[in-house]
Order: structure tokens, then sequence, then C-alpha cells
């Protein structure tokens, strides 16, 4: 979208402060000359109005009967046709930490979400006839660009496990993506968006327990997975290595006898209380 916005270059203030001096100087002197002597006071208070100023990273909307006229950004001084009505815009970087809300990810689990931006006006024009209430503007399309965002991803990837990029571990793609939705509906309204990060991530309280649950029971079926993996690999090393140095000769049953304590020792929980067969293996 073109901009429209136009700048504009009003008279100094300290040249009319001037002015305005000799204008009240003047009218003193003419007061007593009957009705003529009234036209300088009239002009000096006319002109009182027209004074402004601009601070910096500030900027004046400046509108003459509904006809925009321009867009001063000079920090400093200013005096201009005292029949303008100067709308003050701030062209500061703004923080906007959003409120939790309750919305459904991809694969319908209600999360809480938060996000936090950082956003200034770009162009001024827009900023104030493109839209009613830029400010508002942006809370609300902040908003629904999280709710449709937060629709694309899984918080997870247990539901999902071809799920490369969740809400939970694809940060950095999610805040990209997130940037990008709101950068595009806050285009109209002239905002330029300086960062999009998500500040609070959470499942919603009602299924908050059952999920925590749920990824314990994922952690610890990892974890005994590993656990078998690698007993496995020290049973079978055993067998081989008593094979090779012939140190003791096991029929089927003795090694089946064998494998299933040593798997009971190694997968175990707690710590094993050994027995101490004081006669032969087959006793």
């Amino acid at each position: 979208m073109k901009s429209k916005e136009k700048s504009n270059r009003p008279l100094s203030g300290y040249l009319m402060v001037v002015i305005e001096l000799i204008l009240g100087i003047t009218a003193l002197f003419t007061l007593k000359m009957g009705p003529v002597g009234i036209i300088p006071v009239v002009i000096f208070v006319f002109c009182l109005p027209g004074f402004f100023y601009v601070n910096p990273n500030g900027s004046r909307v400046l509108v003459l009967f509904g006809r925009y006229i321009g867009t001063v950004k000079q920090n400093g001084f200013h005096w201009a046709n005292p029949f303008y009505f100067k709308k003050s815009i701030s062209l500061r970087a703004r923080n906007f930490d959003s409120e939790r809300v309750k919305v459904n990810d991809k694969l319908g689990n209600p999360i809480l979400i938060s996000v936090i931006l950082v956003w200034k006006v770009q162009d001024t024009y827009a900023a104030a006839f493109e839209v009613d209430d830029y400010e508002n503007f942006v809370r609300v399309q902040t908003d629904a660009a999280v709710r449709k965002m937060a629709a694309r991803y899984p918080y997870d990837n247990f539901d999902d496990a071809q799920a490369e990029i969740t809400l939970r571990s694809g940060l950095h793609e999610v805040n990209d993506a997130l940037e990008r939705e709101i950068e595009e509906r806050l285009k109209i309204a002239g905002i330029d968006i300086l960062e999009a990060r998500i500040g609070y991530l959470a499942y919603a309280e009602e299924i908050a327990s059952a999920m925590l649950r749920r990824q314990q029971a994922t952690a610890i079926v990892a974890a005994r997975h590993k656990i078998v993996e690698g007993a496995v690999g020290m049973v079978d090393m055993a067998l081989d290595e008593l094979s090779k140095k012939e140190i003791i000769d096991l029929d089927e049953e003795r090694k089946a006898s064998m494998v299933s304590n040593l798997m009971v020792v190694l997968c175990a929980d707690k710590d094993v209380a050994p027995v101490i067969n004081s006669g032969t293996i087959y006793n």
C-alpha cells in the first residue's frame, strides 16, 4: 500500500513570538485610536493558537477542515495556521504485553498463550486516518493473529510425531510466523513491527494435570527403552565373552536362566539382593 504521508515544514515558533511581541506593543499604542486600533489585538489573539511543539520521536498531523495538510516530524517549537487541527502521534517504540488468551492448537488442545510485541508508528497518515484508533487496532489484531497462528501448530509432538515444528520446541520458527502474521494485519494502520514473540505458553488448566502425567509417562517409557536396550547389549556381551574364553559351557536352559537374572539385575528400579548358591549351578 502506497503511503499518503506528506512532510510539512511550518514556520519557526521563535520567529512568530517576535512578531507577536511587536503586535502586542503595537496594540497598546493603537487601542486609543478607536475601532481601527483593535485590529492588532485581533491579529495577536488569532495567532496564539498557531503555536505548538514536537518532541523528539514525535509528530503532529495537520488537518484543515477535514483536509490532510501534512505531518510535522521535526522536533522543536513551531507555528502553523491557527485553523489547523494538530493531532499528536508518537513515533517511539512501544511494548505491548497481551493478556493470556485460551485458544486451541492444531490438534484441538486448549492452551493459554500470550505475546510480547514491540511496535511503532511508521506512517502517520495511515495511523491517523486508515483506522479509527490505531492503539486499539494493534491490541485487537494482535489477539486475532495469535489465535490464527496457534491453530497452525500443535503444542508438542506427543500426538503428532510427524510435526517438526511445535509451539513448545520451535519457538524461533513460530515467532517468525507470528511476526509475519501480525505485520500483515497491522500494515493497513502504518505500524512497523520490530519484534513479536511468545511471552507465555502452557496447557489450559482443565487439561494441564493430565498432560503433565502424560509427559511424565512418556519420559519414563523413553528411559525404560534406553535401559532395556543397554541391558540387552550387556547380556549379549557377557554371553559372548564367556563363550570366547571358555569359562563355562551353558546349555540353552541355563543360558535362558542367566539372561533372565541379568535382565532383572540390570533393569530393576532398586538394588538387587544377590542369592549365593552353595551347591552346584544345577541345584
